[in-house]
């Protein structure tokens, strides 16, 4: 292990390219858990609108997410191959779409209302969802093109630009927060909605700094991010060959954890808001692992694009020892301080005896995460391998079948038929994590990703200066 920390795509390489994507990650976690921390202290009902509408928001959004994500893996492999003036043309096209995604996601405005009556969640805690999910929408597209332009750094493994840029965006929600959802000095109290304003505000400002950070004249010179603008149809179809099944896999994992808590919203308000609170929780030790999958995408996909797949098994196993350790200190953390990491979400003014029943769920509730937060560090790392080098068809088909088998079809048996509860619900997403976390294990292991390549079988070589790559 000690070997492995300074030889090529070791820990060291990969906590290089992973810290900063993991803090990246963190941040937008951080969003949502200020949002979640400021809103259960507002009202209980603000807090048990804010996980259904938010996550839903983020479902719409997804898709379009996850097919201009898969920019990463082509300017990865484009970098790997010494054709960086492929990396321009690559960008533009994912450009492209995020505008066509931002058209489409501002229209579901007009669908909030019946999307949320189709819940059956209480009026009130209705009445707020559609007040956040509209917001969020509106400003999604600011999302997907900022994940776009953060692939130009991510893809090349310069991921500190990535990093800061996100947290100056989380640093300008937390202020906005405070002051639009409470109404504090000039700015009126928004409740929820000022949540929602304070998001889209912080969403905006990280896209215009990205877009600030890419189109340099240096990166033009070098990757022609000004001048490979034109629409470039046969990388578009490239793109989407590989893309659509990313952002289909990426709307399918997101899909299950929204059927889940909208399951869990039928139960009643304090199981709804006490889900919502663990799963803020959890998002905080969840997505810097995500973090963690885009560098290891990054490093497979440059290792690919090199012709050295070997090196993209030694980044896998780094990464690997890396997730397994930060995911079992916070499994520990959930066992151990349950009720300490549940004392940031007090509501003022809520009864004592539905406040303690809350915590008490909580505290149940994580230990369920305690339980797949190994076999959740494991899948993302084995599926972050699987698409850096173009094995996504495999990645979309089994969490399609395991989304279906494992929790879709369960529920509406166990609890719409049967009547089953909380805990079922819970079980079911549990068994989801671990089951597909041994599943990408075992086709990782099978060795077929070494043989694949998302791009042209022969780039135009060319020599990127020292530093840029």
């Amino acid at each position: 292990m000690l070997r492995r920390w300074s030889q090529p795509n070791g820990y060291r390489q990969v906590l290089v390219v992973g810290l900063p994507l993991v803090v990246s990650f963190g941040t937008t976690s951080l969003i949502h858990f200020t949002d979640r921390v400021f809103l259960a202290n507002y009202s209980v009902n603000a807090i048990a609108a804010a996980l259904p509408a938010g996550i839903a928001s983020f479902l719409s959004l997804c898709f379009f997410m996850g097919v201009v994500s898969y920019v990463n893996v082509f300017v990865a492999q484009y970098v790997g191959a010494g054709a960086p003036q492929r990396v321009g043309a690559s960008l533009w096209q994912g450009i492209y779409f995020s505008l066509a995604a931002a058209l489409f996601l501002a229209a579901l405005y007009f669908i909030a209302g019946p999307l949320f009556e189709l819940a059956g969640h209480h009026p009130e805690v209705r009445r707020l969802e559609v007040v956040y999910f509209r917001i969020l929408t509106l400003g999604a597209g600011t999302v997907v093109l900022a994940t776009t332009l953060s692939c130009f750094y991510s893809g090349r493994g310069l991921t500190l630009p990535v990093m800061l840029i996100n947290l100056a965006g989380a640093g300008l929600n937390i202020p906005l927060d405070y002051v639009l959802i409470n109404g504090v000095g000039p700015f009126p109290e928004m409740g929820i909605a000022g949540a929602g304003v304070a998001t889209v505000v912080s969403q905006a400002l990280v896209m215009v700094l990205f877009a600030l950070a890419v189109f340099r004249r240096r990166n033009d010179r070098i990757f022609a991010v000004r001048r490979a603008w034109a629409w470039d149809s046969t990388l578009m179809r490239r793109m989407l060959r590989y893309g659509l099944p990313g952002g289909v896999q990426f709307f399918l994992d997101i899909l299950v954890f929204t059927f889940f808590v909208f399951m869990v919203g039928r139960l009643g308000l304090a199981e709804l808001a006490a889900t919502n609170i663990v799963i803020a929780i959890n998002t905080l030790s969840f997505m810097p692992m995500v973090g963690m999958s885009v560098a290891v995408s990054t490093l497979v996909g440059q290792a690919i694009g090199a012709g050295r797949p070997s090196g993209g098994v030694e980044a896998t196993t780094s990464t690997l020892h890396i997730a397994l350790v930060y995911m079992g200190l916070i499994a520990l953390a959930f066992l151990l301080f349950p009720r300490e990491l549940l004392s940031f979400f007090e509501t003022d003014g809520a009864p004592a005896a539905a406040q303690a029943q809350m915590v008490e769920l909580g505290v149940e509730l994580l230990r369920f995460v305690a339980v797949y937060s190994m076999f959740d560090a494991m899948a993302l790392v084995y599926m972050g391998s699987l698409k850096g080098a173009g094995d996504i068809y495999f990645v979309m088909w089994s969490m399609a079948l395991v989304c279906v088998g494992l929790v879709i079809a369960p529920l509406l048996v166990g609890v719409e038929a049967m009547g089953l509860g909380l805990y079922f619900i819970w079980g079911c997403v549990t068994l989801y994590v671990v089951i597909l976390g041994l599943v990408f294990r075992w086709r990782y292991a099978r060795g077929l990703w070494q043989k694949m390549r998302v791009i042209e079988a022969a780039p135009r070589a060319a020599v990127i200066p020292e530093g840029l790559s």
